[in-house]
């Protein structure tokens, strides 16, 4: 009886309107997980505003069997809520269960919404067999000189995380006619280069590059 009444109480926690007691809740249900509570959490990611909360909800799946997250957030990966997509991406990359890697797919790396292209980036790069990593790689060079900075910082950091397999396909990046995709791209491969020089100066140092290139062509 009191193990049904505490459940109870954790249920009706998760949907409270003060976010203090929603973190409680989500906490306590990751501290004693129960397969009964696995459809709320992602129910309540979907939908929760506060990204704390979001956190605690991710952590508690990943405290429950993957047999039984895994499939669920799949399903999520089709909702019509750029939220319940970006979160479940956002969870799978930390349940990192390779089971999960079929279901990202180029779609869902080229999302409109720039949050759940993000998601879906740092996924990849944590599911991606190694034998597939070069097709990764071309899918989210796709995407270069895309959206604002933090954007294009998420996507250089899943590319380099994906090694040197790269480096050819953001040679060919830096032909394009685009100069956002070709300052990004050469941003990029410094950051390959020099994993501790920051974005900033990166994009700046491929500006730079892009400039001189310029004059070069102009005499």
């Amino acid at each position: 009886m009191q193990q049904d009444a505490d459940t109870v109480r954790a249920f009706r926690g998760l949907e409270h309107g003060d976010a203090s007691v929603r973190l409680r809740a989500a906490m306590a249900v990751g501290t004693a997980p129960d397969p009964r509570f696995v459809d709320k959490l992602i129910e309540r990611c979907a939908i929760e505003p506060e990204f704390l909360v979001r956190d605690m909800l991710t952590w508690a799946l990943t405290r429950h069997p993957s047999s039984l997250t895994v499939p669920r957030l799949i399903g999520e990966l089709r909702s019509e809520r750029a939220q319940a997509r970006s979160q479940a991406l956002h969870t799978l990359s930390k349940v990192a269960d390779p089971r999960a890697w079929p279901a990202i797919t180029r779609e869902l790396l080229t999302d409109a919404d720039d949050e759940v292209a993000r998601s879906a980036w740092r996924a990849a790069v944590v599911l991606v067999p190694a034998d597939e990593r070069t097709e990764l790689a071309a899918v989210l060079a796709s995407q270069l000189g895309r959206g604002e900075r933090p954007t294009r910082q998420s996507l250089s950091r899943a590319l380099i995380a994906l090694g040197e397999v790269i480096l050819p396909i953001l040679r060919a990046a830096e032909a394009s006619p685009d100069p956002r995709v070709r300052t990004h791209a050469i941003a990029t491969e410094r950051l390959l280069r020099d994993p501790d020089a920051g974005f900033e100066l990166a994009i700046e140092e491929a500006k730079r590059i892009m400039a001189l290139g310029a004059a070069g062509q102009e005499e």
